[in-house]
């Protein structure tokens, strides 16, 4: 009686002790394995995404204008702080220019950049 009690706790093709305790602590042996899993997965799509091929120059100069807008725009604005430090007078005028734009313009302008961007 004994035996047949421990080993429905301790074996006997499931651990019932081991499947409580897994319920508020993880196995770390599986945890590990997902882990590397996960890991290995990762590692195999950065290699697909970034491995070397051969390009031609029309490919090469295409991939670097589409690199270009983002640090463009980062520092056009870094450019308008400088240029409103140094000639408010030439800035204000432009900012008078830029409140001249009608609001539905914005609107068009903000769905392109966040359909370009957001992507």
């Amino acid at each position: 009686m004994i035996g047949s009690l421990l080993g429905a706790l301790f074996g006997g093709g499931r651990n019932a002790i081991r499947e409580t305790v897994e319920i508020f602590r993880p196995n770390a042996e599986a945890s590990e394995i997902r882990d590397a899993a996960r890991q290995a997965a990762a590692l195999s799509q950065f290699a697909s995404e970034f491995g070397f091929e051969r390009k031609g120059w029309f490919d090469r100069f295409i991939d670097g204008l589409n690199r270009l807008p983002r640090p463009m725009l980062a520092l056009g604005t870094l450019g308008l702080f400088v240029s409103a430090m140094t000639d408010p007078v030439w800035f204000a005028t432009r900012m008078q220019g830029i409140a001249l734009v009608p609001e539905p313009l914005w609107w068009l302008m903000g769905a392109i950049v966040s359909f370009y961007f957001g992507a």
